[in-house]
């Protein structure tokens, strides 16, 4: 038995934690343990109940059935359905060119149709410089097209071609006839050098009707073709200035109005002129009596 006069002293509870709460506050205080703890595991928990749903092919094909069916409900809605198509630009048988390059059938979703594959096709076209494909309001798609414009005819291995300033293709000819108000050129490597070509046959005009063409030769110069199958041999270096010096000797000596076949202009120092057959046999016999 304990003495009347002694108090008995109880025992307090230690306040601290245990090791393992302990662990589990200081983890709890680990910013990447909380945004795994919030984030992590609603995510893993939702991705494993999708993936044990898609896991039935019933359920995804009745899925990709209503996402098809709601696209399609919008993509067919009136207001974006195309209904005909306008060409600005391009008459006659290039915008006939132009429909056949893009067999579409109207009407037809805006959101079916592809724009800069549609101006890829049209700019293709030989007639087709530039081109401009969108869609206005109304369901109209329209094309406005710049056509590549034709300054000459070029003959060549092929037949004849129509050209433009920078010796691109426009469309193939059927008969010198067909465009006589455009000048002639001629020969391999021709079409490269059509502005030097204009050039020529506008200071060749000074000679009249009796211009045929120009004909590119070996790739590296001109010679001017006239009638009575005249020519007149041009340099390969500053063409135009020996041009003009035999325009100059034809109006001073009519030079090009005898029995002449060619005026060599290639040696400037030194010009050669070549009579024809007829004269040059008149000639020898002139001299041997």
């Amino acid at each position: 038995m304990w003495p009347l006069n002694t108090v008995k002293k109880t025992q307090r509870a230690d306040p601290a934690p245990s090791r393992w709460a302990w662990r589990m506050q200081r983890l709890m205080l680990t910013p990447g343990f909380r945004l795994a703890l919030r984030a992590g595991v609603p995510f893993c928990l939702t991705l494993m109940a999708g993936t044990i749903y898609l896991a039935d092919e019933e359920r995804r094909g009745a899925i990709a059935q209503a996402v098809a069916d709601a696209r399609a409900s919008i993509e067919e809605r009136p207001e974006f359905m195309v209904k005909l198509m306008a060409i600005d630009g391009a008459e006659g048988a290039l915008a006939a060119e132009i429909r056949a390059s893009m067999p579409l059938e109207f009407p037809q979703s805006s959101f079916d149709l592809d724009l800069p594959v549609l101006r890829s096709r049209i700019t293709e076209l030989p007639g087709v410089r530039t081109a401009n494909v969108r869609i206005k309001p109304g369901g109209i798609l329209h094309i406005d097209v710049t056509p590549r414009v034709p300054v000459a005819v070029w003959r060549n291995d092929d037949g004849l071609a129509l050209v433009d300033e920078a010796g691109a293709h426009v469309s193939t000819v059927n008969a010198r006839a067909d465009h006589p108000s455009l000048p002639l050129i001629a020969g391999e490597g021709a079409q490269m050098h059509v502005p030097q070509a204009l050039t020529l046959l506008r200071a060749a005009s000074a000679l009249g009707e009796r211009v045929r063409g120009v004909v590119r030769m070996g790739e590296r110069r001109w010679d001017v073709v006239l009638d009575r199958d005249q020519r007149i041999m041009l340099p390969e270096v500053n063409p135009l200035p020996a041009l003009e010096r035999v325009i100059a000797l034809e109006r001073a000596q009519e030079v090009l109005t005898r029995d002449v076949a060619m005026v060599d202009m290639r040696q400037g120092q030194r010009p050669t002129i070549r009579m024809n057959p007829d004269a040059n046999e008149a000639w020898w016999q002139a001299k041997t009596k």
